[in-house]
């Protein structure tokens, strides 16, 4: 009789040392019965630095900015018209380029600037096919700018010139390529402003004529291209780049600000 006692107990005795043991190696479990997060551990911190400095949150995902829900916004029709009509306009400029160098020698740089905006031209045609949100259209407006100043490298080293300076497009049609200065220029109404110019624009200017001025459809009236908001993702990938240029800060800042670039580029809150 005592030994059934003394078996029973014995194996009652080691049941309760085995779950033990085993409940000490589990993980403990949070309210939803999954193990706890440490509170101080982000995605992109290195295991075993717990409480060490947390690696910021990626600012991008997939492509789309976090800090730009417009740029999650499908294509205005705006946007998509203008930057195909700039990608036609760009392949007319590069057969006139290649009809200006023919027979011309080329030296290694200038034949990098040249293979660098043919690249521009057949990204922007692929990318333009694929586009589908604000977002592309900025991208492929980023790749025309670019495009746009290999050109004029081209042209500069052909005729033995310095790279001309990487400023901001013409502000009157980023179509007309680099800018190559700041004119003070004042709209029908509006106070003078200093405004980066191609050098045709930049000559009408100072001859008392007006610049060619990139004109669009909003609604049935034409206006200039910064008072239609469906060309402000055209115009953020144009000049986004520039937000620092002195004359485009002018433009986009004050109480004097042109028409409404200073909404397309999206830079009042800086």
């Amino acid at each position: 009789m005592f030994g059934g006692l003394f078996t029973m107990l014995f194996i009652f005795v080691m049941i309760s040392v085995i779950l033990g043991a085993t409940r000490g190696n589990r993980p403990r479990l949070g309210d939803g019965g999954y193990p706890q997060q440490p509170l101080d551990r982000y995605p992109g911190q290195n295991p075993g630095q717990l409480g060490g400095p947390v690696q910021p949150f990626p600012l991008q995902q997939f492509g789309q900015p976090y800090g730009d829900p417009s740029a999650r916004q499908p294509i205005s029709q705006g946007s998509r018209e203008a930057i195909d009509r700039d990608i036609t306009s760009f392949g007319e400029e590069l057969r006139d380029l290649d009809l200006e160098v023919v027979g011309l020698p080329l030296d290694e740089a200038a034949e990098a600037d040249y293979t660098a905006a043919l690249d521009a031209y057949d990204g922007a045609k692929q990318q333009l096919s694929t586009a589908t949100s604000n977002a592309d259209v900025k991208r492929i407006a980023e790749i025309m700018e670019g495009g746009r100043y290999s050109v004029a490298c081209v042209r500069s080293r052909v005729k033995g010139l310095p790279v001309p300076e990487r400023r901001p497009p013409c502000f009157f049609d980023p179509a007309h390529g680099v800018s190559v200065a700041n004119v003070s220029w004042a709209p029908q109404g509006g106070a003078a402003r200093e405004v980066p110019a191609c050098a045709a624009d930049a000559q009408r200017i100072r001859t008392g004529l007006d610049p060619s001025i990139r004109m669009v459809y909003a609604g049935q009236r034409q206006v200039p291209y910064w008072e239609d908001r469906q060309h402000a993702a055209w115009a953020q990938g144009y000049y986004g780049r520039y937000d620092t240029d002195p004359a485009l800060r002018s433009i986009t800042h004050g109480a004097l600000m042109i028409g409404g670039f200073s909404l397309l580029m999206g830079l009042l809150d800086d």
